[in-house]
């Protein structure tokens, strides 16, 4: 891609900003946030290492949404060098998140593991595929992760 084009891409996607809203339990239609920035992200000419990165980490805290929480939004900010994405529940909140962050522990009922979610790996997930995370959580409120991609890193 030439400089001329970057520069294009740059100007194009600044200041975009999308929200979704995700619905707790609702397996059938858990990740087609994700899906639809991955399409967006496609368009625009951001770098597939960027995108994949982001969408991963996109999907593992939708599906979070859906297996933890009532309800959920979440905010897309695309800006001239990076996409900013804030997914804000309304859930029963992360008691412990060091011990959630770590690989294998999870929260999920057994209803959720038996659909083959649930195995403790969405938080690590995001913190692997995110070049800055921010996890606050109010037990018995929700829980609000963003998480921030470069596109030049």
């Amino acid at each position: 891609m030439g400089p001329e084009y970057q520069q294009f891409i740059n100007q194009t996607i600044v200041n975009m900003d999308f929200t979704y809203h995700v619905e707790g339990g609702d397996f059938t239609n858990a990740g087609s946030t994700s899906s639809e920035v991955k399409r967006m992200l496609k368009k625009l000419g951001v770098s597939p290492d960027i995108v994949k990165k982001t969408v991963v980490a996109l999907y593992e805290a939708e599906v979070n949404i859906v297996a933890h929480a009532y309800r959920g939004d979440i905010n897309v900010d695309l800006e001239e060098d990076k996409v900013r994405i804030v997914l804000a529940d309304e859930g029963p909140g992360i008691p412990n998140i060091e011990w959630a962050m770590q690989k294998g522990n999870s929260t999920a009922s057994q209803k959720v593991r038996e659909m083959g979610f649930g195995a403790g790996m969405g938080l690590p997930n995001i913190q692997n595929n995110s070049d800055e995370l921010k996890i606050n959580s109010v037990v018995g409120k929700g829980t609000t992760i963003e998480f921030v991609n470069y596109f030049n890193k």
